[in-house]
């Protein structure tokens, strides 16, 4: 993750910092975050500091493989110096991610209930006084949805059996391109399974390409949420692109005070699209600073 010099020199200050800021940071009820799924080609250091410096709250940590922050490349050392690092950035960890499927055989299902054991695990490790949620999409298509919606339900059973067992929230996000991908496809998965554990994220961008309304859908599934991603798209179903929050069509000003009337508390965390870091000259670094310009503005204005 780091060169050796390099972090021990950054852990002698680290532990003094996070004392000072645990004892006078205050618990924020809504925090403006950034996935760290956007800033893969980044040293995990350089990525919370540039979160900090940007001015975010909270950051997320993608587990999918490939990310420095995937479990099995995080020794027990490494987990310690990336909570003491949390601490001394004064971020908050909210989420973890890792993207998971539903509609699977029997063995990836397997591979993916180890998956969430590893996760909470690692949630643990990095934040034992306020562990992050685990959030991940579901798999399959959108015309698949009646024919696999029971299979799906019975999978996500065992996934909140899984988080449960780990001390572990679990956040199910629909998605434009999955099988589940309205709000009343993700109520009534929560209403199958019934468990403590599992939640839902919620991500409006793609909801919004659907035609669901705002006001409605943060009516319906704001009661069951516990994350936010946040990102923008331009184009139309069938014919689109994720862009960053600020260059589609969200009114924030409008979003944020919703979520203050409805007295919600969590992470409102920006997700930068792979169609976004995957274009050449894409840069972490501008992106984070270019949303949280587009963003912070709105979020003040609401009482955030």
């Amino acid at each position: 993750m780091n060169h050796p010099s390099t972090r021990r020199q950054f852990l002698a200050t680290a532990a003094l910092a996070a004392c000072s800021l645990s004892a006078a940071a205050p618990a924020r009820r809504v925090g403006l975050g950034f996935s760290l799924y956007g800033m893969k080609t980044l040293p995990v250091a350089d990525a919370l500091r540039v979160c900090a410096e940007a001015g975010f709250h909270d950051v997320e940590f993608a587990l999918n493989p490939g990310y420095p922050t995937e479990p099995k490349l995080l020794s027990a050392e490494q987990r310690k110096d990336l909570r003491a690092q949390l601490a001394a950035r004064g971020l908050r960890l909210a989420a973890l991610m890792d993207n998971l499927s539903l509609t699977v055989d029997d063995a990836t299902h397997a591979k993916n209930l180890e998956r969430i054991k590893v996760a909470a695990q690692l949630a643990h490790d990095l934040a034992p006084d306020a562990p992050p949620v685990l959030e991940t999409v579901m798999g399959g298509k959108p015309a698949e949805w009646d024919k696999v919606k029971a299979q799906m339900a019975a999978r996500l059973a065992d996934w909140g059996r899984a988080a449960a067992a780990g001390r572990l929230t679990l956040c199910i996000k629909p998605h434009v391109g999955s099988a589940a991908h309205l709000p009343e496809h993700g109520l009534w998965l929560l209403e199958q399974v019934k468990s403590p554990a599992v939640k839902l994220a919620y991500d409006f961008s793609h909801y919004q390409l659907r035609g669901v309304d705002l006001g409605q859908s943060l009516d319906a599934l704001l009661p069951h949420t516990r994350f936010i991603h946040v990102k923008d798209s331009v184009g139309e179903l069938g014919k689109f692109l994720f862009v960053l929050p600020g260059e589609g069509r969200i009114d924030y000003a409008d979003y944020f005070r919703r979520l203050k009337a409805a007295n919600w508390s969590g992470s409102v965390c920006v997700e930068v699209s792979g169609q976004v870091f995957s274009k050449p000259g894409y840069d972490p670094v501008v992106a984070a600073k270019k949303s949280f310009a587009a963003l912070a503005p709105a979020f003040k204005a609401a009482g955030l």
